[in-house]
């Protein structure tokens, strides 16, 4: 069935893990009919939860489509991770959710994951829904997560519920004060129950509050409201929805997705509150000309269709789109803004879970699956030829975590290689590189979780078992001071033999990291036309460092003396004349180790201040200043030896539970103290007894 885009609503559960929105999702697919069972994460039968990995450790790490139908909408629920390892995931959805519904438990109350998917949405100017979870479990505490809530968001945190709960303390049932009627859940049945005498009290409370938020959405309201005037049923849903559009009213439900508790109030919340794709904030878009501008949602306008995710697994590669305006057919023919080549499209699905049904159509604002598309990327816009644009790309975090990965069997690293690369297509948040100095392939992406899940996948389907190693510092050699050296190489074996024979001089130099090769020499000792092969020699021999053999940088060679043979004289007697003085020189030329220092960006609540700068000091890191932000946090500027930042995205999100954030890049190289030198020599001797 085709929606018109008044009637669809885009809907991201975001949260911490374990909160319970997989559960929430599967609470609202089995109430509408979108599911005969309910799954439960635990027993791997949800479904949101399809993925081998997400079975196994019983926790999202995938985005996962919902779609659901109720009272004449479809709400496309998008079932985040709450795992911070897989953000990118998350800032997928928010990519083309016009509203979130951001989860918190009532035995937890505030959490972390709450906060950034808070922050999330404020950077975003996302309309939410705050939904209190499992609020009739053991040690749940409805009032305290709530209390938590109003004083971490404000006195824009509007309650339109009331739990209803027994001599326990448990919650059996709610009241939905914008109309005043109480419910109970029997049977997955929502059930009209009398508003309890002793909540009729609070139920008053709660909906002048209400009309108060209302009230100030508008001068006309507000004028009424202090007229004494009731407002309308239609006013009040009018006055919620302009609030929740304009962020000034955050409405707050609860519930328990196990008993389905709630679950028809917050889809009631969802249709009647939250707003509809042509409401939502308009997408921002790069014309032909290079510029910039607001590109706004419209049901007759040309298609344009945005690539928010790609999933490529053993059921096929399917390309996720939102269709931002106009209608979507199969067969139609779009130019892929990102390449220039128009586009057949193929199948047109919608998804459920992994299910992909097939349809004839997709109407604006809806979502749905373009299959089998090879050239489309994640982040690609199409549309029509004759308005070609490119929507604003998703702003996937920079990576900030680095592990080696090598096959457990010599000789599959083509297979890894292939494997990561298809995996790369699904998730844009990893990179990875095949270094030729460390001789290592190095991923780099947002966490150890996440690389965990990586190793598994290329083993699940692309058959290669692998492991996963530290990544090996790229240290430097250098001298510092001046030497000379002689280098003669003399073979005579019947015949023709190989004579070379130098003089260099050797100093350090700062102009350049390169070798700098100069001639001194007089009266022809050495024939210019073997100037080439002594440099040649030098040059290979900066490749290896005489004291760990890591490459030596900042050296300059003087060729100043040496002599020659009219017969047995030649370019590779040369060259190996050349790194013989190499050899003989540059241990007396007080060589030492050079290691790589980075500029550390660290972003962090003032309160962990102190401990994130006693973790750096510990770090041979030097603090070079601090930032405040506009949202009361800090940014710490430092710079620290890279071989300190090995387990850093660990030991950050220990240290400030998971609040913190950063960027490191490489500056520059500078000498290494003595331990530290040390320290890389024999990592170099352990690492050439292993080869």
């Amino acid at each position: 069935m085709s929606y018109s885009a008044q009637n669809i609503r885009n809907v991201c559960l975001l949260g911490h893990g374990g909160n319970g929105k997989t559960s929430l999702a599967e609470s609202m697919l089995y109430l509408t009919g979108g599911t005969l069972r309910q799954g439960n994460p635990a027993d791997g039968n949800t479904i949101c939860d399809y993925d081998p990995e997400e079975i196994r450790r019983q926790f999202s790490i995938t985005t996962a489509v919902a779609p659901i139908e109720y009272k004449g909408c479809k709400i496309n629920i998008l079932d985040t991770p709450g795992y911070f390892d897989f953000s990118g995931e998350v800032i997928e959805a928010l990519r083309v959710a016009e509203s979130a519904v951001i989860v918190c438990s009532a035995k937890g109350g505030m959490s972390v994951g709450a906060e950034k998917a808070w922050k999330y949405c404020e950077e975003r100017k996302l309309p939410r829904i705050l939904y209190i979870s499992k609020t009739d479990e053991e040690n749940s505490d409805y009032n305290a997560a709530f209390a938590t809530l109003r004083e971490r968001f404000g006195k824009n945190v509007a309650p339109i519920v009331a739990p209803i709960w027994d001599a326990n303390k448990k919650v059996i049932g709610i009241i939905d004060v914008l109309h005043k009627r109480a419910y109970e859940i029997k049977d997955s049945k929502r059930l009209e129950i009398d508003v309890p005498e002793e909540k009729k009290p609070v139920l008053d409370e709660l909906y002048n509050a209400l009309k108060e938020s209302v009230a100030e959405t508008s001068e006309e309201m507000m004028e009424k409201f202090f007229d004494g005037e009731e407002f309308t049923y239609a006013e009040m849903i009018q006055g919620l929805r302009t609030g929740v559009k304009d962020l000034s009213i955050y409405p707050v439900v609860c519930g328990s997705a196990v008993s389905n508790l709630g679950t028809f109030m917050l889809m009631d919340t969802i249709v009647d509150l939250m707003p509809n794709p042509l409401e939502g904030i308009p997408e921002l878009a790069e014309g032909q000309n290079g510029e910039t501008e607001e590109y706004v949602a419209s049901t007759g306008a040309l298609p344009c269709v945005f690539v928010w995710k790609t999933v490529s697994d053993q059921y096929g590669k399917y390309s996720y789109i939102k269709v931002v305006s106009g209608n979507l057919t199969s067969d139609m023919q779009l130019v892929n803004s990102r390449t220039g080549d128009t586009e057949k499209l193929g199948r047109l699905y919608v998804m459920k879970g992994k299910k992909a049904e097939e349809v004839k159509e997709i109407s604006c604002g809806d979502i749905g699956a373009v299959g089998k598309m090879d050239k489309l990327k994640t982040g690609d816009t199409l549309c029509d030829a004759r308005k070609v644009v490119k929507l604003s790309a998703i702003p996937f975090p920079e990576p900030c975590y680095s592990v080696a990965i090598l096959p457990k069997t010599k000789g599959q690293e083509d297979k890894i290689a292939g494997g990561l690369t298809r995996l790369g297509e699904e998730d844009l948040t990893f990179t990875w590189v095949s270094n030729a100095e460390t001789r290592q392939m190095v991923i780099s992406g947002t966490g150890d979780m996440q690389m965990d899940v990586l190793v598994a996948r290329l083993k699940s389907r692309f058959g290669v078992d692998s492991e996963l190693r530290s990544v090996r510092v790229p240290y430097r050699e250098k001298i510092k001071k001046k030497v000379e050296a002689h280098g003669r190489h003399k073979k005579q074996s019947g015949g023709s033999g190989q004579f070379g024979d130098v003089w260099i001089r050797f100093e350090p130099q700062e102009e350049s990291d390169d070798l700098i090769f100069s001639d001194a020499v007089f009266g022809g000792s050495v024939p210019k036309n073997f100037f080439p092969a002594v440099e040649k020699g030098l040059r290979d021999s900066v490749h290896r460092g005489v004291l760990a053999g890591y490459p030596l940088v900042g050296l300059k060679a003087t060729l100043y003396d040496g002599s020659y043979h009219p017969v047995d004289s030649n370019e590779m007697a040369f060259k190996t004349a050349a790194q013989l003085a190499y050899k003989e020189g540059i241990p007396n030329a007080a060589p030492t180790i050079l290691e790589p220092i980075g500029a550390l960006n660290v972003t962090i609540p003032d309160h962990y201040l102190g401990d994130v700068m006693g973790d750096l000091n510990k770090r041979r890191g030097r603090v070079m200043g601090m930032n405040p932000t506009d949202d009361g946090e800090q940014i710490l500027e430092a710079e620290v030896p890279m071989s300190e930042m090995t387990s850093y995205a660990i030991d950050l999100r220990s240290i400030t539970q998971s609040r913190g954030s950063f960027t490191f890049r490489f500056v520059r190289y500078e000498e290494a103290p003595p331990a530290a030198q040390q320290k890389a020599i024999e990592e170099a001797k352990a690492l050439h007894e292993e080869e």
